[in-house]
């Protein structure tokens, strides 16, 4: 089963007000594990970036005018996710502003329905306590001691390990996680020549001499 973590940076909280993508990291995860095959693009927004998403995310309008724009890279970005349910947290921000700069090159939308959202396990699973991606960290002993700033690709990858925790923690894969990821039957490593269990002559004369002693069996009833 593959799955895909997305995280994306942005300007600021609302497409709706001229906000724009500035980062987009993704991490594929097949078998509720990570592997090594990641999909990871800054983005030229093609508008200033404000100071108060700067102290976030760190990228500046000097850095982010020389990459690429969004519909540069939609196309390795749209091959990479293909129709795999997406592992994202807080789900709804990331959607909306994917699907405003696919609306705004006339693509197709992404259904809010295809995604898993951390938040909302998060919130079922531990009611009251905080959702936000630091908290979880810090629940599951997760290190996030470089996240001084956000980065979509680093985001991401600590929401796969968030997520494998709320779905039931590391012992699920019995220490097998990198055979699963790669999709390795761990068992056909060691897997031995089979014996042979078909009863000899005498074992069957033995059985046919047992069965006819016994009284009224219920398959001739």
């Amino acid at each position: 089963m593959r799955e895909v973590a997305l995280d994306t940076e942005t300007t600021g909280l609302d497409p709706a007000a001229g906000h724009r993508i500035v980062e987009i990291g993704c991490i594929e995860l097949v078998n509720h594990v990570a592997t090594d095959r990641n999909f990871h693009s800054y983005v030229n927004p093609d508008r200033d970036i404000p100071v108060e998403a700067q102290a976030v995310h760190g990228l500046t309008s000097e850095f982010l005018a020389g990459q690429p724009t969004f519909s540069a890279i939609v196309d390795d970005f749209d091959a990479f996710i293909g129709d795999s349910p997406l592992v994202i947290h807080n789900a709804e921000f990331d959607i909306r502003f994917l699907n405003a700069e696919l609306q705004a090159i006339n693509r197709p939308p992404l259904a809010l329905q295809r995604t898993i959202d951390t938040v909302s396990l998060a919130r079922r699973k531990y009611p009251g306590a905080p959702a936000n991606l630091d908290a979880l960290c810090r629940r599951f002993q997760i290190d996030n001691s470089d996240r001084t700033l956000h980065g979509a690709l680093k985001d991401a990858r600590l929401l796969a390990e968030v997520y494998l925790e709320l779905i039931g923690g590391r012992q699920r894969d019995l220490g097998l996680a990198a055979e699963i990821a790669r999709g390795v039957d761990a068992k056909a490593q060691n897997r031995r020549t089979p014996r042979p269990h078909a009863p000899s002559a005498e074992e069957e004369l033995a059985h046919a001499a047992f069965i006819a002693k016994l009284q009224s069996p219920i398959w001739k009833a």
